[in-house]
């Protein structure tokens, strides 16, 4: 592990948090009524896009996870394909998933949706990145001690730190308080973007600091 490829992690990540921070303060300036609390369906589209577009082109630019053998267009289509299918069915699957956890089942359903497609762009999107639509090697990167790379390492805490922000989110929503901010989805959207901001900073100095006993085997 060379602290090159750790400072390009880094880079990486800074780039990442930015383009959330101005995700949530450009909209204001350029769109009346658009901001994290006013129209905060359309604040989850701009966030979810502006993180998914500059993750595809690092991805694109970086390149850190190995080439595949094959690289004919046939073979570059179907992966295209089988990419947007897991997004899509990973957007399904979160939705279901924060229904289930109380979420309303038609009240509020494009909100809740728009969420699931945010959680999915911090979660699913940066392991189609990275892993591809690899079922197997997201298993393997999700078990102990299964990463490869410290891309892979820093993909195992920023989805956790995602997750675990979203589901932190949903507890001031029944309290209470009567704030603006306890509307759903917006305490757990935040949640899970100050999840996901925290875990790209996270990511980097875990593996600076714990470098000495990181060791990745091929496998």
């Amino acid at each position: 592990m060379g602290a090159a490829e750790t400072r390009r992690l880094a880079a990486a990540n800074l780039l990442r948090a930015c383009s959330v921070i101005l995700s949530a303060a450009a909209p204001p300036l350029l769109w009346d009524g658009v901001s994290v609390l006013g129209a905060h369906p359309a604040w989850l589209c701009l966030c979810a896009l502006g993180v998914g577009a500059l993750s595809l082109g690092l991805h694109s630019v970086l390149q850190p996870n190995l080439p595949s053998k094959r690289t004919s267009f046939a073979h570059k289509i179907s992966r295209f394909l089988k990419c947007c299918m897991y997004f899509f069915m990973s957007c399904i699957l979160f939705h279901a998933i924060i229904v289930l956890y109380g979420a309303p089942l038609i009240e509020s359903v494009t909100e809740t949706f728009l969420f699931a497609v945010l959680l999915s762009t911090f979660t699913t999107l940066q392991c189609l990145c990275i892993l591809g639509p690899n079922l197997q090697a997201w298993i393997r990167v999700f078990s102990k001690n299964g990463a490869m790379s410290i891309w892979e390492s820093s993909l195992q805490i920023t989805t956790m730190c995602s997750i675990l922000g979203a589901w932190f989110g949903a507890f001031p929503i029944p309290l209470d308080w009567d704030r603006p901010w306890q509307v759903w989805p917006i305490s757990c959207s935040l949640g899970a973007t100050f999840g996901y901001v925290a875990g790209l900073i996270i990511a980097p100095l875990w593996i600076h600091w714990n470098r000495k006993q990181l060791t990745y085997k091929s496998r």
